[in-house]
């Protein structure tokens, strides 16, 4: 019997509710055959474990996947420069904290050329700037998104090796290092910047009247106009939004791996932010977006990775098995999977 209130179709026929069965399902496959995949273990007061891990190294896509939700449901188009500006904000906090070795009371101690704070918004700074070019060229170019951000994702790898000189520059500032690599109330502190910028994004998408703005420009530009909403400045603050969250993720990388790559940092993820977008229930076309579902989408996308990486499969066939993966939930997605729920919660109510 189903309780009053409850739609057993409207949460079948949810994008997020597809999403959500293949991961149940990616997660029942580890609980049988890979071992130890839920065991949780506390040491100095820090959690450990797969799970942990997930949550830990998902943290970059997590936060990819919600600037490029905003900006596909704004423009009907995808971000492709996001890999890109996680390496030059790599490249521009390393160069500007570096560390240099001196005596300190005796003791040989590391210390930041910056400030870390000031080279931490710099970086932060430029990668909103790398978004807000983007937007510019989109909305008072009117240069379709996929090739605006094309741009900066060819050139802007060049941009990077330029500040690091074409080389890999090491970070030996340690407070920096907390940033991908430190812990709070037992949680890797990776894990709460993407919560923070997820609360962040959901209270002005939803409380406020942007979230109906962005619905609307991306659902009908031009009537979006007429109505008295201003698409210029709507796409420019997904495209400054999706910057950030690229620049963000670009610190929580370089400080994991204590480094910045030019040529490596970032690399093909604005594949996998799309592919949680899309996962999670965002409207290619635009209009309809959920960042909850970008965040299960980027959770599905890493647990898949982490499953892969677990059984030894090799990286040629990795591709295949996630691809697989992304077939099996599009189908889930698509009106065939919906209307076969809908007939099966029919039968059990005996209609």
């Amino acid at each position: 019997m189903v309780k009053p209130g409850i739609n057993i179709n409207s949460i079948t026929r949810s994008k997020v509710f597809s999403a959500l069965v293949v991961l149940g399902l990616l997660l029942l496959f580890n609980l049988i055959f890979t071992k130890n995949f839920f065991v949780i273990t506390v040491r100095d007061g820090h959690l450990f474990g797969t799970l942990i891990d997930i949550m830990n190294r998902g943290a970059p896509l997590m936060l990819l996947s919600m600037g490029m939700t905003l900006v596909i449901a704004s423009t009907g188009g995808t971000d492709l420069s996001v890999g890109a500006i996680i390496a030059i904000t790599a490249a521009m906090v390393s160069r500007l904290i570096g560390g240099n070795l001196v005596m300190v009371d005796g003791v040989q101690t590391y210390v930041t050329e910056t400030p870390m704070i000031l080279a931490i918004t710099i970086s932060l700074i430029m990668a909103m700037v790398l978004g807000l070019w983007n937007g510019v060229l989109v909305t008072y170019g009117k240069i379709q998104p996929i090739v605006a951000t094309l741009v900066l994702m060819v050139a802007g790898r060049g941009i990077a090796q330029l500040i690091t000189s074409g080389q890999i520059i090491t970070i030996y500032y340690g407070p920096f290092f907390y940033i991908g690599g430190g812990w709070l109330l037992g949680l890797p502190f990776a894990i709460f910047i993407a919560i923070f910028v997820f609360i962040f994004a959901q209270l002005f998408t939803r409380r406020t009247s942007l979230g109906l703005f962005i619905a609307a420009v991306g659902g009908n530009a031009n009537a979006s106009w007429y109505a008295g909403i201003n698409e210029k400045v709507v796409k420019l603050f997904t495209f400054v939004f999706s910057g950030l969250c690229a620049g963000a993720a670009g610190l929580i990388i370089c400080s994991n791996v204590k480094s910045a790559d030019a040529n490596n940092a970032g690399l093909n993820m604005e594949l996998d932010a799309i592919l949680a977008a899309v996962i999670g229930g965002t409207n290619m076309s635009g209009g309809k977006f959920s960042l909850i579902g970008s965040l299960v989408g980027a959770i599905l996308i890493q647990t898949l990775t982490t499953t892969i990486y677990a059984f030894g499969v090799p990286p040629e066939i990795s591709l295949v098995v996630k691809a697989l993966v992304v077939v099996l939930v599009c189908f889930l997605q698509s009106s065939v999977a919906a209307d076969f729920f809908s007939m099966a919660a029919a039968k059990r109510r005996g209609v």
